[in-house]
Formats: C-alpha cells, structure tokens, sequence
C-alpha cells in the first residue's frame, strides 16, 4: 500500500495526500479490451504516427498534450515529434510533459513558477492568524488503526477575518453545494452555478492567478484568458461519475469539498473545510503523521481523521494559504504533469502534488477533467 504524506507549505499545513492508494484507485481507468491486432486501445506502443481519431480512448499525436488526452504511456514510447521511440529506451525526462520545445514546461520552469507563485500568495494567513495543535505524531502502522491519539482539536485558532476576503468567501459558498456520497447524482441551482462563476471571477482578480495564466500563455497552453478561465471552469467543476449515477462528482467537489466512497473518505484536501466542519463538531482530529519544514504559512500536513463518521487513513493539506494558492498550483501540475508527480519548490523547500485524469468521460476536445489533486512529500 503507497503512503503519501503530506507536506505543510510555507505558513499554515495544507494536508497532504493519504497513504490509502484511494485517491490513486479513484481515478478508475477503463481497461478496454482489444483495439487491434498489434496495438492496445489504452497504450501508445505502436501508435505514435496515428492521426487523431474521437473513437479512440486516448491519444499519441504531438496534440494530445495540449488537450490532456495522451496515454499514460505516451512519453515512454513516443518522442517530441510523434515518431515512435527506441522500444529499449526508457520515458523521457528532461521535457516530461510536453510534446516540443517550444512550449515545453521544463523540471526547472516548475521550480521557478511556483516559487514565483508562493512569493505574490497575498491573501496566505500570516502567523498569527492561525494556531494548530498537531499533538500525536503517528507511525505508519498507526495510521490505519482508526484509533483517535489526540484529544483536542487541531485548530486552536483561525481569524476568521480571513474568511471576509473575497477569494475565501466566494470559495467556502461552493463547499455546501455538493452531496458527499459518490452515487448521488448533482443538481445545481441557477444561484449555485452563479456561485462557480464568482469564484473564478475572484480568484482571476488575484496577482497569482494572473501570474499563472500568464506563464501558461506565455508556454502556449491558452490564447487568451477567457480561454484559460473557460477551461477552468470545465476541468473543475465539470461533472462525471464516479458512481452509478452520471454526475455524482467533480474535481472541485473531491478535492476541496470531500466526498466518501465506500465508506472511506475520499479527497477533503482543503484546511478551510477541514477548519469549518470541526468547528462543527463534524471533523474528529486523530493524529498526523507528516509536519512540513515551513516556519510560516503555508505549511503543509499530513493527518488522520474521521468525517462525520468516516475515516480517512492520511489526508495531506496546505494549510494557511489561500483559496488561489492551492487552487492555482493544482491546476499548474494538472496542466504541465497530468497524471504524473509534479516537484515544485516553495520558500527553498520542495515538495510533490500527484494529479490524475479522469479517464471515463472527457470535454470539449476530448479534454480530460480533474479526478484528484494532492499534496505529497516528494
């Protein structure tokens, strides 16, 4: 079983990702049968000159990088220009990623921007706006114990004056608006989805998210910004399904909202909805297993709680930062390392998010949504 532990980026913990693979088997990639006599529906072997074709499960062109649509094989068996590669050699590294030079996002680029990123993060919680009582430090084994090792509460105090500013406010009215348990399908009011566009509205005000489109316009990713926020607003809070009914889930719903999934809590990334419903009394801090190096926030953490009852073996947080900070670096990775670990640095520390592709429904042209997001510890 992997363990993601999570990290506490500069300031306030943000949790990390949980050992319990569960964000890794949400993503639930379709395995299809045969496709051809010599190629697999899900694979780039032998497949690298194929033209683009929608009945195709995913794809192998020089294209497909841009619509986030490649097989997850791609960059083992494919080079930049789409020619099929050496089969003895191994995955391309040093533009992992992207399919030229010329719009390539390299390791060193990552590193940069989200430096860049954290140093213009103007709405993060400061020292003092945030008190957090870790109390007991878990082993790996004890993180599957569902034994609760802390008394108290991880949040001491937060100045909810935080809470005022707009990219806060417009995020914490979307987190009511979901039913958590997968298998219910999502109905959204009209004053709902006008509550996605507010959010999106803000956050595109900060000097992050503009610093972000800027660098992914500048890497060939948008034309415009109205592009980039169009396609936000579809990789978010697009709907799909990771249960029997069409549209119980979204990458916004699971990351930050949290969902459960037979039984187990699945995704619930965000400190602010961590903080909302312990205040509550809905949350039960356990335990974390994973305190991230930063002296102010965000930082990051990795913890053990139940949700209202259900359990989450680790989930790993930011916490201390605002809604644009992790919103804006989980889409960074989800676009330059869909699928793959993406290392990036913050205040000279550097740390991991895992993002995955949900892989059963797709949209626009043939674009894939947000399945998960998380912060890890490499």
């Amino acid at each position: 079983m992997k363990t993601w532990i999570l990290l506490i980026t500069a300031g306030i913990a943000c949790s990390l990702a949980s050992g319990t693979a569960e964000d890794n088997e949400e993503t639930e990639p379709a395995h299809a049968s045969s496709a051809g006599l010599y190629t697999d529906p899900d694979s780039c072997r032998g497949r690298c000159h194929e033209p683009y074709n929608k009945q195709d499960e995913c794809h192998c062109n020089t294209k497909c990088e841009k619509h986030r649509n490649c097989c997850e094989d791609y960059h083992m068996h494919c080079s930049k220009d789409g020619r099929q590669k050496d089969p003895m050699a191994g995955p391309a590294d040093s533009m992992e990623g992207f399919s030229s030079s010329h719009d390539s996002i390299t390791n060193e680029e990552l590193l940069s921007i989200s430096e860049q990123l954290f140093k213009v993060d103007h709405n993060k919680a400061q020292k003092s706006d945030i008190t957090i009582n870790p109390q007991h430090l878990a082993s790996s084994a004890e993180t599957k114990d569902k034994e609760d090792h802390s008394p108290e509460p991880l949040y001491t105090y937060v100045n909810e004056k935080l809470f005022s500013k707009p990219t806060y406010a417009s995020f914490i009215k979307l987190l009511d608006n979901y039913q958590r348990m997968t298998g219910r399908r999502e109905v959204f009011s009209a004053e709902q989805l006008k509550e996605q566009e507010n959010f999106l509205q803000e956050v595109m005000k900060t000097e992050l998210m503009i610093k972000l489109y800027n660098f992914l316009h500048k890497k060939k990713r948008y034309s415009t910004q109205e592009e980039f926020v169009s396609d936000l607003k579809e990789m978010w809070f697009g709907l799909y399904s990771r249960g029997k009914d069409e549209g119980d889930s979204s990458g916004f719903e699971h990351v930050f909202s949290g969902e459960v999934k037979k039984g187990k809590v699945s995704g619930f990334h965000s400190w602010i909805r961590f903080y909302l419903q312990e205040k509550k009394g809905l949350v039960d801090y356990y335990s974390h297993n994973y305190d991230g190096p930063w002296a102010s926030y965000p930082d990051v953490l990795g913890m053990q709680f139940s949700w209202d009852g259900y359990f989450k073996e680790v989930g790993s947080a930011f916490i201390g930062c605002s809604p644009e900070f992790e919103f804006g670096l989980y889409t960074l990775c989800f676009i330059a390392r869909p699928g793959k670990m993406c290392r990036l640095s913050l205040g000279g520390h550097q740390l991991g998010i895992q993002t995955y592709t949900w892989t059963k429904s797709t949209y626009g042209n043939n674009r894939k949504y947000i399945a998960t997001a998380y912060v890890t510890s490499s």
